[in-house]
C-alpha cells in the first residue's frame, strides 16, 4: 500500500464546486428562506462558505456577520470586510465582549480563571451563534455553518455554537481540501493560508491541542476514518508515531456526543 499524504485528498474542484452549489441551492430553495447568514472570521472556512453562498444564491441573497472581540486580530477583521467588499454582500458587525461580560456578570465567576478559560470560551462561540440565530430569523433566512471535516472528526469545535447550523457546505471537505477548494475559486492567498483559529480566547490555535498541523492530520484522519485503517497501519503509511495515532483516535471518540443528536428514549 502506497504512503498516505495530502495526495490521497486529491479531487476534482469543478466536480466539488458543482455538487456544493446544487446542495446550497436546494437547502435554500427547499426551506423557502430569502437567502443564508454566514459568521465571517476572515479564515479560510467562513471565506469559503460565504464564497460559495455567492455564487449559489447571489450576493443579495448572503449575509455576512462579523462578531469580533477585543482581541482578535485586526487583520482578520479586515480580511472579513475585504471579502465582504470583493463579494458585494451586507454585512452587520457585533462585537461580542459586552455580552461575555454580561454573562460572566451574572454567572459571578471570574473571567480570569484558569479553571473555566475553556467553558468561558465556549460561551464566546454559543453567543456567536445566538447572534447568527438573530440575524437569520430576522431576515427569513439559514445559518450556514462553515466546519469542515477534520475539525469535525477531532470535536475541534462548540457543541451548540460553531458547531450549530441549518446547514454545513463544506463539511464533508477536509481542511487542506477546503484551502485547495478556496485556491481554485481564486480566494485571496492571504485568507486561503491564514493559520485556523476559532478565536475563542487570545491566541487560539489547533496547536493548544494538537501536535500536528492539517497536512499532517488529515491523511491520518482520513487513513483512519475513509479507509478503515488500523491506528498501527495509518502510523506505518504516515510516518506519525503511534501514540500521536492514538491520541486522534482519542479525540475523536470522545468528541462523539458532539456528532449525534442527543440521546432520548424512543417511543
Amino acid at each position: 500500500m502506497t504512503k498516505l499524504g495530502l495526495d490521497s485528498l486529491k479531487f476534482d474542484p469543478e466536480t466539488t464546486l458543482n455538487e456544493i452549489l446544487q446542495f446550497i441551492k436546494k437547502i435554500v430553495n427547499d426551506s423557502k428562506a430569502s437567502g443564508v447568514v454566514v459568521g465571517l472570521s476572515g479564515g479560510v472556512d467562513s471565506t469559503l462558505t460565504a464564497v460559495l453562498s455567492v455564487h449559489a444564491l447571489g450576493k443579495e441573497k448572503v449575509l455576512g456577520v462579523l462578531m469580533p472581540t477585543s482581541f482578535t486580530p485586526k487583520e482578520d477583521v479586515t480580511d472579513a470586510l475585504e471579502l465582504a467588499r470583493l463579494l458585494g454582500i451586507r454585512t452587520e458587525r457585533v462585537n461580542i465582549d459586552s455580552v461575555c461580560r454580561s454573562f460572566i456578570k451574572a454567572l459571578q465567576v471570574k473571567e480570569d480563571s484558569s479553571r473555566l478559560k475553556i467553558p468561558i470560551a465556549n460561551i464566546r462561540a454559543r453567543i456567536r451563534m445566538a447572534i447568527l440565530y438573530f440575524f437569520a430569523n430576522a431576515n427569513n433566512m439559514l445559518v450556514a455553518g462553515t466546519g469542515d471535516r477534520s475539525e469535525a472528526l477531532i470535536g475541534f469545535y462548540t457543541k451548540h455554537g460553531d458547531g450549530a447550523a441549518d446547514f454545513f457546505p463544506i463539511k464533508h471537505l477536509y481542511k487542506t481540501q477546503v484551502k485547495e477548494l478556496a485556491k481554485y475559486l481564486e480566494v485571496p492567498e492571504k485568507m486561503v493560508l491564514k493559520p485556523s483559529s476559532p478565536q475563542l480566547y487570545p491566541g487560539h490555535k489547533l496547536s493548544d491541542e494538537m501536535p500536528l498541523n492539517y497536512d499532517k492530520l488529515d491523511p491520518i484522519l482520513f487513513g483512519l476514518f475513509d479507509q478503515k485503517l488500523s491506528p498501527e497501519k495509518v502510523s506505518e503509511l504516515t510516518d506519525v508515531p503511534l501514540e500521536i495515532v492514538m491520541e486522534i483516535v482519542k479525540r475523536n471518540k470522545k468528541s462523539e456526543h458532539k456528532r449525534r443528536l442527543p440521546p432520548a428514549i424512543e417511543r
